[in-house]
């Protein structure tokens, strides 16, 4: 955990992600990501030279219509000094049920942050942290040339003026496999997701096609990241 969190505390400081007195609202979906940001960000709390404090918040899509047994994050968060809100929704009905999507993952996710940026509001914070890591920005890129044939990718740091919102990304130099190993050394509850369209995604088969060109371009999610910051693509 500590090579994370010197990595994270790399990229707050190069995006400038946290003012004196933030108030850090992390949304937590029960995967290891999330789990991963939440107990790092709460270890950086504690000796990170500019003060801020740390909530976390989940939506429960509730697929199939079955709330989502969150009791042992509840416990991690106990354990941890941070305040946990969770609300249940009925994302998985209208996704999967009342629209039946084709494509659910756009529509899950914009409504899903349209709820955690209420709940932030509500709990008084002023930014939501998200836990996309290096492998999800070299994969959102590749997603964006061959979907819809644009160049582009989240960004570290941005602000949503709408909510007054700042939305910041701490794992963007994490590898996933770093990340993983963390929340197995760890022991930390993940949650297996329970969509109907896990592991069918188009960002699964992006991920597929990067594993495979990585095998003759060993270096190639390092030249993406690169290639992102030297041209500032998107804040990177």
């Amino acid at each position: 955990m500590q090579k994370l969190m010197g990595q994270m505390r790399a990229a707050m400081e190069r995006y400038q992600m946290i003012q004196p007195g933030s108030r850090v609202a992390v949304g937590v979906s029960g995967g290891k990501d999330s789990l991963v940001l939440l107990c790092a960000l709460s270890g950086l709390r504690d000796y990170y030279p500019v003060p801020f404090t740390v909530t976390a918040l989940t939506v429960d899509p509730q697929f199939e219509d079955k709330p989502t047994d969150y009791r042992e994050i509840e416990e991690l968060c106990r354990r941890l000094r941070v305040p946990y809100h969770i609300r249940r929704s009925s994302l998985g009905r209208i996704i999967f049920e009342e629209r039946r999507e084709k494509n659910p993952c756009s529509l899950c996710a914009r409504m899903r942050r349209g709820m955690l940026h209420n709940m932030a509001k509500e709990a008084s914070c002023d930014r939501i942290a998200l836990g996309h890591h290096y492998d999800d920005a070299v994969e959102t890129f590749f997603l964006n040339l061959l979907e819809s044939g644009s160049l582009g990718c989240f960004s570290p740091r941005s602000y949503l003026s709408r909510k007054e919102l700042t939305l910041i990304r701490p794992m963007i130099f994490c590898e996933e496999g770093d990340v993983r190993a963390a929340a197995r050394r760890n022991h930390l509850p993940v949650c297996k997701s329970q969509c109907p369209a896990d592991g069918e995604t188009a960002r699964q088969k992006t991920k597929l096609l990067i594993a495979e060109l990585a095998k003759s371009y060993p270096d190639l999610k390092a030249k993406v990241m690169g290639a992102m910051q030297r041209a500032g693509l998107d804040g990177w």
